[in-house]
């Protein structure tokens, strides 16, 4: 660890190691090359900037800052009063101003769920080849039959599969027997989810989830091109928490938002069905399925369909009171308590006045920094307990649970443990192992503790979900389904009439927080949050007994283009703040990219010969991919390599984009460098868009010239021969179908032009008297 840390620092130029000491001793030194090497790092750095500050009052902005100053003397001259009656006023002022900020920035982190009621599609025909594949257990069952029968009904060429077990390799031998040779199906419906039975080796999860990560591995592996739904029943609230009768179905959900970024050209969605499948169920599933529309996350219900989407949360306090003002007491179980963000639970209640905190985690108090965290609890009058307890075995939950004190009854549990995710884990790369073993201390941990403790009188269940679950993380299938579950059981919990909380976090802040994640997620414009306010949506929540929240800082205006750079995602279309972003992100650059002192690509080039404006614009696309990329010089941009193999990623491809619109004044998606992915395919295509006009006019110079000698020819012909083959009408006649021609836009006139290029004037003649009918 020590040596990685080290590498990470050097690579950053922040340190210069001692090689000697750090092998321990001299070692044989290896001839270097004739030359010096030149040393450049291309490491991109984590900027941070402050958010643009809006316009605002001069007057108002002098008067607060005489406030926050103290500077009383200002102060009572400008409000003509003494400087006496402001002595007890600047404090109460300075703490209500930065009180009301920090109410304003935590406003702007509460987000929830809703399922807006969408219309069905008109038509519920499913054509071409369908594979549906389903769990041989439930093969014969009444709702797979229904399914099936309106899958034909509605014109599907169905071909089911009836999957036992989850080996990929067996199952992608099954899929390629079942698809002709040459062939590949329109889509795959999955409906191996609703197998709820608990796999043998692997508790946490079932039978149905382990068969669908086989499924997209074995679809990964034969390269399928077909679209893949997957189907649940019961497992999200599209209207309220008692429709969530099968939370571990919800895993599937999390996944799905995850592939749904990993292989947008072939995730098709997730459709969620009701308990009882009847043929209008068939039909409306049929009808999601047959649509162009890009609704990818679908509820079907006895009332239509209904859509997921993330919206605001907002609290007013006058108009929404809190239910309760919950007070911690007695003892608080708070699993995973001595990591970064247990710690900061476990001392705010300890602040708000609990007597007894049970900490656990697999080191319990041989925990790093557990001896700190203890001094620190005491300090605030908690007595803390650490266990050592693997969450996600049961029997030691068991015991766990029966060594709490009679005494302090526990009144409280806050569910933080789980596997933080390293690294890309690809679903399609990843066994069933790796799955498990980054969702069996989330999932395997809830169910123990739900299980468990169904019996006692507890004030409140909160489990510390993750916006993975919401709108995916990039191959993070498996951690976006563990949370998704975590969600999942809360509703499940409420409908049972007991209490729960799942709380989909963003990214977290403070000490502890991963300074490389952080840069990451920044770059997309997800920001850390201040542990302290985050802590301040946790007590807002507890106090209004709300079910499910998600509480994130994300800056849409970058967020938004990289989230939907390779397909729509309607999950944030009712969010004002993305359809602005997506409205905008085609005009100006983003906010963070000093554009000053650019001219317009255009205004540069104009003047110059083809052959140096060609030159000049592929300096100026590589000076921008080199600013992009942080290059110090635009000649190390390749103009023949990929832009892949140079690095770009959506968030760079967008980068990149903004520049180029502000430099060239033009309106390029967000996909330019996907859909031209090379410098010189791109340089291509923006003098294509640049200069069109001259474009056409460079492809009309042989026609201009041909009708330049017609004229010759015409004109030195006696007036006689003239009369006689009437070419005054006939050209007169042309005239008038040409201006027609241009005044309807007809596409005919570049088939004509072309004709008219490489014609004679006989054929001209001729075309006169044939096309245009004035012979």
């Amino acid at each position: 660890q020590f040596l990685r840390s080290l590498a990470g620092l050097f690579v950053r130029g922040a340190a210069e190691p001692d090689w000697q000491i750090l092998l321990g001793g001299p070692h044989p030194r290896v001839e270097l090359p004739t030359y010096a090497f030149q040393r450049r790092r291309f490491w991109i750095e984590s900027v941070k900037k402050d958010p643009v500050a809006q316009a605002a009052d001069p007057v108002d902005e002098a008067f607060w800052a005489a406030v926050e100053s103290e500077d009383m003397a200002s102060l009572a001259d400008s409000l003509q009063v003494e400087t006496d009656a402001l002595r007890g006023v600047l404090p109460a002022l300075n703490s209500w101003r930065a009180r009301r900020r920090e109410e304003s920035l935590v406003d702007g982190w509460r987000y929830r769920e809703e399922w807006k009621p969408v219309p069905a599609p008109a038509t519920t025909a499913v054509t071409g080849a369908w594979t549906v594949a389903v769990p041989t257990t439930h093969r014969d069952t009444a709702a797979v039959n229904a399914l099936l029968d309106g899958l034909r009904r509605n014109g599907a060429d169905l071909r089911v599969i009836e999957v036992s077990g989850d080996d990929p390799e067996a199952l992608t031998e099954q899929l390629r027997g079942d698809t002709p040779e040459g062939e590949q199906p329109v889509g795959v419906l999955s409906l191996l989810a609703i197998d709820d039975r608990p796999h043998p080796g692997h508790p946490e999860l079932t039978e149905g989830i382990a068969a669908t990560i086989a499924l997209v591995r074995a679809l990964d592996a034969l390269e399928a091109n077909s679209r893949l739904w997957c189907v649940t029943s019961q497992a999200v609230a599209a209207i309220d928490s008692s429709e969530v009768g099968n939370p571990a179905q919800a895993t599937v959900w999390g996944m799905g938002a995850s592939l749904a970024l990993d292989h947008p050209d072939t995730w098709g969605g997730l459709l969620d069905l009701p308990s009882e499948i009847d043929a209008r169920t068939a039909d409306l599933l049929c009808a999601v399925l047959a649509s162009d529309e890009p609704e990818d996350q679908i509820a079907i219900r006895t009332a239509g369909l209904f859509a997921r989407r993330m919206v605001r949360a907002r609290l007013d306090d006058a108009a929404t009171p809190p239910a309760r003002s919950w007070q911690p007491h007695g003892t608080v179980l708070v699993t995973g308590g001595t990591g970064g963000i247990g710690a900061h639970v476990a001392l705010r209640l300890a602040r708000d006045g609990v007597e007894h905190l049970v900490l656990t985690s697999r080191s319990g108090a041989e925990a790093r920094g557990a001896a700190g965290l203890e001094a620190e609890l005491a300090v605030l009058g908690a007595k803390v307990t650490f266990a050592a307890c693997d969450i996600a075995d049961r029997e030691a939950v068991r015991e766990l649970i029966a060594s709490l004190p009679e005494a302090a009854p526990l009144t409280g549990v806050f569910h933080l443990a789980g596997a933080v995710p390293e690294g890309e884990q690809q679903l399609s790369a990843i066994t069933l192992d790796d799955f498990s073993r980054m969702t069996r201390a989330k999932i395997g941990g809830a169910m123990h503790l739900d299980e468990l403790l169904g019996d006692r009188d507890l004030e409140v269940f909160v489990t510390f979900s993750s916006g993975s679950a919401v709108w995916g993380n990039a191959n993070q299938a498996a951690y976006g389904g563990a949370n998704a579950f975590l969600d999942a059981l809360a509703h499940n919990r409420r409908s049972r009439g007991l209490p729960a909380t799942s709380i989909a976090w963003g990214l977290w802040g403070g000490e502890g927080a991963d300074a490389d994640t952080d840069a990451q997620l920044r770059r997309i414009g997800v920001r850390a949050m201040e542990p302290r306010l985050a802590l301040d949506i946790l007590r807002q929540v507890l106090d209004h007994g709300t079910g499910h929240l998600i509480a994130t800082d994300i800056d849409w205006q970058r967020f938004a283009p990289v989230f939907t750079i390779s397909r729509a995602r309607p999950l944030l279309d009712g969010l004002a703040e993305v359809r602005a972003a997506l409205s905008e992100g085609t005009e100006t650059a983003a906010r963070d990219e000093d554009t000053t002192g650019q001219d317009s690509i255009a205004v540069r080039l104009a003047g110059l010969s083809p052959a140096e404006r060609d030159h000049a614009l592929l300096d100026a696309v590589r000076t921008q991919v080199a600013a992009v990329l942080r290059y110090s010089d635009a000649t190390d941009v390749e103009p023949d390599h990929s832009f892949k193999d140079l690095g770009f990623d959506s968030v760079t491809a967008v980068e990149l984009r903004n520049r180029l619109n502000t430099a060239s004044g033009l309106r390029l998606p967000a996909t330019t460098v996907f859909d031209y992915a090379t410098p010189l395919a791109l340089t291509a295509h923006l003098k294509s868009e640049l200069f069109q006009d001259e474009g056409a006019a460079a492809g009309a110079v042989p026609l201009l010239a041909e009708l330049d000698r017609l004229e010759a020819s015409v004109t030195s012909l006696p007036s006689a021969d003239i009369e006689r083959m009437r070419l005054t009408s006939r050209l007169q006649g042309l005239v008038t179908k040409l201006n027609e021609i241009v005044g309807a836009g007809v596409p005919e006139t570049e088939a004509l032009a072309d004709r008219l290029e490489a014609a004679t004037a006989d054929d001209i003649f001729d075309l006169i008297d044939k096309d245009l009918g004035l012979g």
